[in-house]
């Protein structure tokens, strides 16, 4: 069968491998121009790009798939399915429409939940101990199409939304290729989604990073774990901004008198602080501005705090 591949980041490399090496030719690319990143702000190729380029395919960046220019070289490669991962464009009903056998996405979460750009994200924010992937035919809407399968996914309640998707990634890829797989014999059919338990997973922006700790212990901690690896939870500390990287899940000690943000004293890597009711959180990692990346405890001994110290504002 013949594929063309939409894709972009980290998440959609393993779906574009797990093609290659199946009996389907793969034959273009489509992913996002490359864009400036890092301390240059150097255009960057995104991780589809170079990971297609080293496999010989042809790849095409085009800054608006739905622009017309785009439609005679879509049509060229007369493909039955067109799979798309995590790819970050709306397509057009004239493409949606153009494979022979259908437009495949590959989605993380368990749909109806979390339609939208930061699945993985909200789920560990909000919370969960299970997401997982569906695989879905494409409508013009948002993630609103027929259902294809799903396959469940454990999140461990320290895991962070780097360590999901990297997770998610591998169990998409071997869901698509039984989803097509499917798709070919007829054993796999459509089933339409519940829009009444939808719920929506909105694109994670720097905006939410910044901690209030007057939060519980928990939902600071979730909230860490879900912006990293970006675009990282933050705090005032000591009158500098410091990212917190890495926390420890709150156990159910007996709450605490002091004000959310003091800090209570090191452990063996890291620092207690307190939050909203009186909860306690461990921070293992954490980043001052311009400085590397530290241990909660080295950080404290290196500021010399005592307990009590009112750290984080």
């Amino acid at each position: 069968m013949r594929v063309i591949f939409l894709g972009t980041p980290e998440f959609a490399v393993p779906s574009l491998q797990a093609l290659i090496q199946s009996p389907h030719e793969v034959c273009a690319v489509f992913t996002q121009p490359d864009r400036p990143a890092g301390r240059g702000q150097k255009p960057q190729p995104p991780p589809v790009k170079i990971f297609a380029i080293g496999a010989g395919i042809a790849v095409f960046q085009p800054e608006k798939i739905r622009a017309l220019e785009n439609r005679p070289v879509l049509e060229s490669y007369q493909p039955d399915f067109i799979v798309v991962a995590a790819y970050g464009q709306i397509l057009p009903a004239w493409l949606l429409e153009l494979p022979r056998l259908g437009c495949v996405n590959v989605h993380g979460s368990l749909l109806p939940r979390y339609r939208g750009a930061a699945p993985i994200a909200w789920a560990i924010i909000n919370g969960d101990t299970v997401t997982g992937i569906t695989t879905m035919l494409m409508d013009e809407h948002l993630d609103t199409g027929p259902m294809l399968l799903k396959q469940e996914v454990p999140i461990a309640g320290s895991m962070t939304s780097g360590q999901l998707t990297a997770k998610m990634a591998q169990v998409g890829a071997e869901l698509l290729i039984s989803t097509l797989a499917g798709l070919q014999n007829g054993s796999v059919k459509p089933v339409a989604q519940d829009d009444a338990l939808a719920t929506l997973a909105p694109r994670i922006t720097k905006d939410m990073a910044r901690i209030s700790w007057d939060r519980d212990a928990r939902g600071i901690h979730n909230l860490i774990r879900g912006l990293n690896p970006w675009p990282l939870a933050f705090s005032e500390c000591l009158e500098d901004r410091i990212q917190i990287i890495l926390s420890s899940p709150p156990d159910n000690a007996q709450p605490v008198s002091e004000q959310p943000g003091t800090y209570l004293g090191a452990t063996g890597k890291g620092l207690r602080v307190v939050c909203g009711a009186g909860s306690v959180l461990e921070i293992l990692e954490l980043q001052p501005a311009a400085k590397k990346r530290v241990t909660g405890r080295d950080f404290a001994n290196g500021a010399r705090l005592t307990p009590g110290h009112p750290l984080f504002s």
